[in-house]
């Protein structure tokens, strides 16, 4: 019979679970700062040597990376999610841009049906408390508070989807947004977009979820991203234009 005695696990054992769960649940977020040694193992429970074994073992295996009088800290987890190379590649064809946009109605729409079903009432509170905040909140084209509050709150509906790997994939997609290598938000925000137009979107997004009906909020996710994906379309046509008016206006003035 396949059956052995069962072993007690080390408390640092049961640290290193708890610890790893959060990073993969996506409630530790990397570049978050841990709590002091002394505060971490009173909530845990555990001696200050079971917390530092956990510590070192979770360092050596890159989920976090200690800082010198700055504290433990999750490592930048998502940064390898794609190369340098391929990063660089996006940022240079229009292609990239198209298919990103895509991949984002996909993905968002789906865990915007999951959220609905099975988003917690937390999740949905949690939703809610973002989307009121937008409301407040400036233009996102001009205002970094409410650039950073967007982001947020699709970053929530993947949470309250409940599968970490889409929240994990989707999350690094988001730093590369971010990090402006698939377009600017705020230049195409300026010229082709309203700030009515979309805390409208978000409306009905969140007005889906809140009401659970998994899908209208799917719905809601991909007209907001197709409309989205129609600004940057405009935004390019724009620009192809302004540089022909600018052209013609440097041949009717002389200038090479």
């Amino acid at each position: 019979m396949p059956f052995h005695k069962v072993q007690p696990e080390k408390l640092s054992a049961s640290v290193v679970r708890q610890i790893e769960q959060f990073i993969l649940r996506g409630v530790l977020n990397p570049g978050e700062r841990l709590p002091a040694e002394r505060e971490l193992a009173e909530r845990l429970g555990v001696s200050r040597p079971s917390l530092r074994d956990a510590l070192a073992e979770l360092q050596q295996r890159g989920l976090l990376i200690s800082r010198a009088g700055a504290g433990v800290f999750v490592a930048d987890v998502l940064g390898s999610a794609f190369s340098p190379a391929l990063v660089q590649l996006f940022a240079s064809h229009d292609e990239a841009v198209f298919d990103y946009l895509s991949f984002r109605r996909d993905m968002e729409g789906l865990a915007a049906e999951r959220a609905a079903r099975f988003g917690s009432d937390y999740d949905l509170q949690v939703i809610q408390a973002i989307y009121d905040k937008m409301e407040k909140a400036g233009d996102p084209a001009t205002s970094e508070e409410a650039a950073a509050l967007d982001a947020k709150f699709h970053s929530a509906i993947m949470d309250a989807s409940h599968n970490v790997i889409m929240l994990h994939m989707m999350r690094s997609m988001f730093d590369l947004l971010r990090e402006g290598v698939f377009y600017n938000r705020r230049i195409m925000f300026q010229q082709h977009t309203t700030r009515d137009a979309l805390l409208s979107q978000h409306c009905a997004i969140n007005a889906a979820l809140q009401a659970r009906d998994p899908d209208a909020a799917r719905a809601a996710v991909e007209a907001h991203l197709d409309y989205v994906k129609q600004a940057l379309i405009d935004q390019q046509r724009a620009e192809r234009n302004a540089d022909i008016a600018r052209q013609r206006l440097q041949r009717e003035i002389g200038q090479p």
